[in-house]
């Protein structure tokens, strides 16, 4: 079997991180998969350190949805996923990704499972996979794919400073219901972590709120970063 598809990595800061990532996407190469990485300007190893498990790497100016749209522009094959350093695809997951041509939909994301044994993790990882699958709303830690000519369609990601993967998913669901694809990619618990699971939880749920009544991104973007203190470029979502 070969696979038309683009993975597409933002990267910045994310030497501790990307050459695992990379790892893990060998196995898709060998099927004709190709990986982009798109580097913001990291002040660490991250570019150097992912050459070699790259088919292309390229710099771009910072932000996710800039380095994101700069990777789509370069791919050219039939569907794009969007990837974060810290988030790795579900075992077997080729044979997925074989199914998408035969779906009707031109969009969709995986189910998410967080890298940490806690109990609080099962509920917030449960969470996150009702609310995506009764919104249909994707989040970029739930590895976004959608067709390229549907994503070139409606415009890429919209050059905001967050919520780009929300404000995708709004428009991409008006053509098609997404494929919740229920195998679960496993991404990183740090911004939890980090900055305490209750108090992440709940600055995160009032940051999505205000958006959800129209607060502009550029706004959310100065609360969110007063509020943590992660500016590696990993941005976690946990919404």
């Amino acid at each position: 079997m070969t696979l038309s598809l683009s993975i597409v990595i933002p990267v910045l800061n994310e030497s501790s991180n990307i050459e695992a990532c990379l790892q893990g996407l060998q196995p898709l190469r060998e099927l004709g998969a190709t990986v982009i990485v798109v580097d913001g300007g990291s002040q660490d190893d991250s570019a150097a350190l992912a050459r070699a498990g790259a088919d292309q790497l390229i710099v771009s100016k910072p932000g996710r949805a800039r380095q994101m749209n700069a990777g789509a522009a370069l791919a050219r094959d039939k569907w794009l996923l969007f990837l974060h350093a810290d988030t790795c695809l579900p075992e077997k997951v080729a044979e997925a990704m074989m199914t998408w041509d035969y779906s009707k939909s031109a969009w969709g994301f995986f189910f998410v499972r967080l890298n940490n044994e806690r109990l609080s993790f099962r509920f917030i990882e449960w969470f996150m996979n009702r609310r995506a699958y009764y919104t249909s709303i994707g989040t970029g830690d739930q590895c976004q794919f959608v067709q390229r000519e549907v994503f070139e369609q409606v415009g890429g990601f919209a050059d905001i400073p967050l919520m780009e993967d929300i404000d995708l998913s709004k428009r991409l669901k008006r053509i098609t219901r997404p494929l919740i694809v229920v195998a679960k990619a496993r991404t990183s618990a740090r911004k939890w972590l980090d900055e305490g699971v209750l108090r992440t939880m709940l600055l995160m749920w009032r940051i999505r709120l205000a958006y959800f009544f129209g607060a502009e991104p550029e706004y959310l973007v100065e609360k969110y970063y007063v509020s943590h203190s992660d500016k590696s470029g990993s941005n976690k979502q946990p919404f």
